[in-house]
């Protein structure tokens, strides 16, 4: 009878013998993998230089590393420049808010803007135009709360377990520090994410609104907005109004900041991904 000690067969239990060799274990030993956030991201470089990987791959893993660092107060629209809608005001300006701003979702306050009492759904408010007895708390969803140290981690999860995808960010003493959506959210992962309010078919795009003011996108060129307005804003230097401005500020401006050049108000609606989508442009001293 063979001796167990000295049997081939492996016992239960035994660990698996290691098939690298010498020269791939020591290849491990010395280069072992990143211990770090910093050291994963560049080795998520190296990958994309050595065509592991490709670019946008690349972008949305580190978007994946980093928002686990990153809180609901980072990414937030601040409470002074969201679109809210007050519960008193009258159906043509809600509905004006909704055109002009493009949003699917809008928190609803009553009194004071901190005062949030519920979300609206822009496609809920044409249920007002049908049967205008109804009211319109009727109509408000739950509004969610959380506090600006959220992390997105977790808001996504949340995001992604519920129908609200968007909730208002309050701060350490309860009062409204800003809003925040799952698309704020995603975005910090995949980069800009066009939405309905995005028209990008065709570039230099200028409506004329009910209220004789203009939506004016950032990247119309400088000489249709010249023709449009009949004005003389310097068409050599730069292409589009959206770069003008910037230049101009010494910035991107962000969300209901303005700037005033050649009797033209410029206010940003709508700013994403380092440059400015949408102005609301009027003349002045007839904002």
């Amino acid at each position: 009878m063979a001796d167990p000690a000295h049997s081939s067969v492996p016992r239960a239990g035994a660990r698996h013998e290691d098939k690298r060799n010498f020269l791939q274990r020591l290849a491990e030993f010395l280069h072992p993998g990143p211990d770090s956030k910093a050291e994963l991201i560049e080795a998520l470089a190296d990958a994309e230089d050595n065509d592991v990987i490709d670019a946008e791959s690349r972008v949305m893993l580190e978007g994946v590393i980093r928002i686990a660092d990153m809180t609901a107060g980072d990414v937030m629209v601040p409470a002074p420049r969201m679109d809210a809608l007050d519960i008193q005001a009258p159906y043509t300006e809600l509905l004006n808010t909704v055109i002009e701003t493009g949003h699917s979702r809008f928190p609803v306050y009553e009194g004071e803007r901190d005062r949030i009492i519920g979300i609206l759904l822009a496609k809920d408010l044409l249920k007002l135009q049908r049967a205008p007895e109804l009211n319109l708390r009727t109509l408000l969803r739950p509004a969610v709360f959380v506090p600006e140290s959220k992390g997105l981690n977790d808001l996504l999860r949340e995001f992604r377990g519920n129908r609200n995808h968007l909730a208002i960010v309050i701060d350490e003493f309860g009062r409204v520090a800003g809003l925040i959506t799952i698309e704020d959210v995603l975005e910090q992962i995949v980069g800009d994410i066009e939405d309905e309010f995005d028209d990008d078919e065709q570039e230099g795009d200028i409506f004329a609104l009910a209220d004789g003011t203009w939506r004016v996108s950032g990247d119309t060129p400088i000489e249709q907005v010249n023709e449009w307005f009949q004005v003389a804003l310097p068409e050599a230097d730069f292409d589009t109004i959206g770069g003008y401005i910037a230049h101009a500020m010494g910035r991107v401006p962000r969300r209901g900041e303005a700037f005033v050049t050649a009797g033209l108000r410029f206010e940003v609606q709508h700013a994403r991904g380092g440059a400015v989508r949408w102005f609301k442009v009027s003349r002045v001293g007839s904002a």
